[in-house]
């Protein structure tokens, strides 16, 4: 019987080991091979391996989805200019583009104002992308941030990080001219 496989990983492995140490700590024998797996899947942020397995199936469902979403690899400067025309004059976003290639181009604005390195709760990112965006929907940027893998989160939505990358040309060249968050981009 084969079995399915679920890709796991941590966005913190100090976390994840703490985790583990507290759960293991007093036993008197190792544990099972059930109890390990809901040892691991609460030490990444769910309730149960049951939760962890049904939230591995949930982005997998979404994998398509983005791969359909996901910017065209030559977009150019004329890009670059409609991006730019959906920020305001302070550098925030003002409005949300309806073409998807414009939204991934515009989120790596928002990506430069998110600190590099540090650990955010949900609401200390909700604060930083509502300072950086005008038109009052934060949880739809927020959620782009991560379907476009620009920002990762444990499965319970408490730890949110910057995924380090490198942006594409058109991106820095978009980061570069915004007036707030165009320093900010480690590339």
């Amino acid at each position: 019987m084969s079995k399915d496989q679920i890709p796991y990983s941590a966005a913190d492995i100090s976390a994840l080991a703490k985790s583990l140490r507290g759960q293991l700590a007093g036993r008197e024998r190792p544990p099972g091979h059930v109890e390990m797996l809901n040892m691991l899947a609460r030490a990444a942020g769910a309730r149960n391996f049951q939760h962890f397995r049904a939230q591995a199936a949930h982005v997998e469902a979404l994998e398509p989805a983005q791969a359909a979403l996901a910017a065209p690899a030559e977009m150019g400067p004329a890009r670059v200019e409609a991006a730019l025309r959906c920020f305001d004059a302070r550098g925030r976003l003002a409005r949300w583009p309806a073409k998807p290639s414009l939204q991934a181009l515009c989120l790596w604005g928002l990506w430069a104002r998110i600190p590099a390195g540090r650990s955010f709760t949900e609401g200390e990112v909700n604060a930083l992308i509502k300072e950086a965006h005008g038109f009052g929907d934060h949880a739809l940027l927020r959620r782009e941030l991560f379907n476009r893998k620009l920002v990762s989160r444990t499965i319970d939505c408490r730890d949110y990080r910057r995924i380090e990358r490198r942006p594409p040309p058109e991106a820095l060249a978009l980061i570069r001219r915004l007036p707030v968050g165009g320093g900010k981009a480690d590339a």
